[in-house]
């Protein structure tokens, strides 16, 4: 052979080896990702997909609305959805109903509401026997309302209606058009409740500690985690680097949660921003304390049904980049 053909032959062999093995970032994996609402507490998912951060990782991802985490964790359940934002109850109930769900890993761990009532009631006993909203039962506005009545004293559904309305901009236009008497609410939400007199009643910020619960949980099937960990993994790199955006570069933030909130609102935006901002975790693991306690509540619901915490959670993929170093580079960019 001579020797210009075996050095075709050879460059031949090397671009076929290259064609095979690709570069992880083009081979682009189309994933479906859904996110619960439209408020700053979901701003990495907003982020990651405006900021081509799923592509980054390798990863074509679908990126979805769906309403209130009980629905997005029943999608995942039903196969429609490969991941999304479920909280600590929305897991713990499906899981007590035989789910076999899982959250890889948690971005806030704490509820950050407030229960705004309307400027009339001056004390919880000015609340007792008038409604207020939430979003879906099991939602994180329906934990926030039942946490944040028993912190004033009064017991959820027995001394104040609880009434699913919708999502926090819904619970302000009800609370508006006087339906509901007061609402729990993710900090700024009210800002929207243009010219209505109003108070906060209380807000979790006032409990002597931070209340733990898995509140922006990245939930799965196991079936899906076993089979496409290398998969999930990316789209956890994407949603840290996410949160890394969204804790560093305020203004950018803001306008893009502007986009998807559909609010030009400075004061909603401003507030939501500075809520929300120092509550995303650096590493995001699932709290086991706020876990332990929507799995206890969700088997008072169920007697009889058996469930740990173990069952619902699984830390690796976070631990395994923590331990690469991946998070310290994002956060020294």
């Amino acid at each position: 052979m001579r020797a210009k053909d075996r050095l075709w032959k050879s460059l031949s062999f090397f671009i076929v080896v290259l064609l095979l093995e690709g570069n992880p970032g083009d081979a682009q994996e189309r994933v479906t990702v859904s996110y619960s609402s439209l408020e700053a507490p979901n701003s990495n998912y907003f982020i990651a997909k405006e900021k081509s951060l799923y592509q980054k990782y390798g990863i074509e991802a679908d990126s979805i609305f769906i309403p209130a985490s009980t629905t997005v964790v029943t999608a995942i359940v039903a196969g429609s959805v490969h991941l999304g934002n479920g909280t600590g109850g929305s897991i713990a109930n499906a899981a007590v109903g035989g789910a076999n769900v899982v959250s890889v890993g948690s971005f806030i761990n704490t509820l950050p509401y407030e229960l705004i009532v309307h400027e009339s009631i001056k004390s919880a006993e000015d609340l007792r026997g008038k409604p207020i909203g939430i979003s879906r039962i099991g939602s994180a506005s329906d934990v926030a309302a039942r946490v944040l009545l028993k912190a004033v004293g009064l017991e959820p559904d027995k001394d104040v209606p609880v009434i699913q309305v919708g999502g926090a901009s819904d619970r302000a236009a009800a609370f508006r058009t006087g339906k509901i008497a007061g609402f729990p609410s993710p900090p700024g939400v009210i800002k929207l409740a243009k010219g209505m007199p109003h108070r906060v009643l209380i807000t979790t910020a006032d409990f002597p500690k931070r209340f733990p619960f898995p509140y922006v949980c990245l939930t799965t099937t196991k079936s899906y985690l076993a089979s496409n960990r290398e998969t999930i993994k990316r789209i956890v790199m994407a949603l840290i680097e996410g949160t890394h955006f969204f804790k560093t570069r305020k203004e950018e933030s803001k306008r893009i949660l502007a986009k998807y909130s559909r609010q030009n609102n400075e004061a909603y935006l401003e507030s939501s921003y500075n809520g929300n901002a120092p509550l995303f975790e650096r590493v995001p693991l699932v709290t086991h304390e706020g876990m332990e306690v929507q799995v206890k509540e969700a088997l008072a619901r169920k007697p009889g049904a058996r469930l740990r915490v173990e069952d619902l959670v699984d830390d690796s993929i976070v631990l395994q980049l923590e331990k690469e170093g991946f998070i310290d580079r994002i956060y020294q960019q």
